[in-house]
């Protein structure tokens, strides 16, 4: 029955198709909805079925790492890079982009209105001991509030767990967390236009080129893990590339505001 099948698809002048594939995605990107969106066309167009592992970027890429994925999609550049530079990487594929924002109670009583940088913002939030939920799991978004800490001079596993909360979970339910507590928080912005447990919280600073947030999309390496499907890994990213993929993710928008910006060359 296979060889038949086969067969007759080469007497079409057909190639074979892969029809499944799995992707590792972040949970910022899933909890946007434009899964959804996406999903269904590729599946029209590429007669394609991906599957979703929703993770933080750290595990996407140690699932990349030891060949238990086909692609990932990620928004961490640096790790991204050393990801590249490894046997399991191949290259990475620019797709999209939004921002982060730091969000918390309205009161806001760290004052940041007014702060021109992030790095002060969270340092006006340190200096108040203003409660504050970190996701605290290796995801991009820990990472780049990682980040934002060291350009502050400041070191959060010195903080004090009565006002830093690391709750080592993914993005939305870090927001829960954040909004019972009425605390600050930093998301994408995606997430948050998302989100619909916002609470007494607000965005309260934004707009820092620092805060820029890349999605980017990386295949792993078959010559490393002949298991995996690199050809799907490859009709995936041509799409993702494509004009089809430009519309609908520059379409997808939420009360109005758009959740992310197609940029992939």
């Amino acid at each position: 029955m296979k060889w038949t099948a086969l067969a007759l698809s080469l007497t079409l002048g057909c190639s074979v198709q892969a029809d499944e594939m799995t992707l590792a995605v972040t949970t910022s990107f899933h909890n946007s909805g434009l899964s959804d969106v996406l999903l269904p066309e590729i599946k029209d167009d590429l007669d394609l079925e991906v599957h979703l592992l929703v993770v933080g970027t750290g595990q996407a890429l140690r699932l990349g790492a030891s060949g238990d994925v086909d692609a990932i999609l990620v928004h961490s550049k640096s790790a991204e890079e050393d990801f590249v530079a490894s046997p399991a990487g191949t290259h990475r594929t620019e797709i999209m982009y939004n921002d982060f924002v730091i969000v918390g109670p309205s009161e806001d009583p760290a004052g940041l209105t007014g702060v021109a940088q992030a790095a002060e913002a969270l340092t006006a939030i340190q200096a108040a001991g203003a409660l504050y939920v970190s996701r605290g799991d290796d995801s991009g978004t820990h990472k780049k509030e990682r980040a934002l800490w060291a350009a502050a001079d400041l070191d959060p596993d010195a903080f004090d767990p009565a006002w830093y909360r690391e709750v080592g979970a993914g993005m939305g339910a870090s927001l829960n967390t954040a909004s019972a507590m009425n605390a600050y928080i930093l998301t994408d912005r995606a997430s948050w236009l998302k989100f619909g447990n916002k609470g007494d919280l607000a965005i309260l600073f934004e707009g820092d080129p620092v805060l820029f947030n890349q999605y980017a999309y990386l295949p792993v390496n078959v010559a490393t893990f002949p298991h995996v499907n690199a050809e799907a890994a490859a009709q995936l990213e041509g799409w993702l590339t494509s004009d089809s993929a430009r519309d609908l993710i520059d379409g997808y928008t939420l009360e109005g505001e758009t959740l992310f910006t197609f940029n992939a060359k």
